[in-house]
C-alpha cells in the first residue's frame, strides 16, 4: 500500500470552475465554452500564481485549480485572455440556455490531504508530496 499526503506552506486558494451542458444538441453553443479553458490554463504557471490544476466532472466538465493567492487569481480574472473568453461567452452562449457556468473560490488557511494507492495529483501535485513517517 502506498500512502502520501500533500504539503503546501502558507495560505492558498482553491478555485473550482465548471460548466453544465443543458442542451447537448446545441454543440455550437457549449463546445466553445469547453474549449476556452485549456488555452488559458496552458498560458499560466507558478509565476502567475497557478500552482496546479486537475480536470474533473462536477455536474459536467470542471477544473479544480490551486492558486498561491486571491490577488493572483483576481489578476488573471482581469487579464486580456480571460476577458476575451468572458466576452465570447456573453456574446455566444449566455442567453442560449444551452450551457451554464459556475465557480466557487475558497481561501485555505489549514488543510489535510491523504492519498492511498493513488498517483500524485491534486494538492499533492500543486504542492509537495510527503510520505508518512
Amino acid at each position: 500500500m502506498t500512502r502520501h499526503r500533500a504539503a503546501l506552506d502558507g495560505d492558498f486558494v482553491v478555485f473550482l470552475i465548471g460548466m453544465r451542458i443543458k442542451k447537448p444538441w446545441a454543440v455550437h453553443r457549449w463546445l466553445p465554452v469547453l474549449w476556452a479553458m485549456q488555452p488559458m490554463l496552458r498560458s499560466l504557471g507558478p509565476a502567475d500564481g497557478l500552482l496546479g490544476y486537475e480536470q474533473a466532472l462536477i455536474h459536467g466538465p470542471a477544473v479544480v485549480q490551486y492558486w498561491r493567492s486571491q490577488e493572483q487569481l483576481d489578476a488573471f480574472a482581469h487579464a486580456a485572455m480571460h476577458k476575451r473568453a468572458w466576452r465570447n461567452w456573453n456574446r455566444r452562449a449566455r442567453d442560449s440556455g444551452a450551457v451554464g457556468i459556475w465557480h466557487e473560490t475558497f481561501q485555505v488557511h489549514a488543510h489535510e490531504s491523504v492519498y492511498v494507492n493513488l498517483p500524485v495529483f491534486g494538492l499533492a501535485a500543486a504542492g509537495e508530496r510527503h510520505l508518512p513517517h
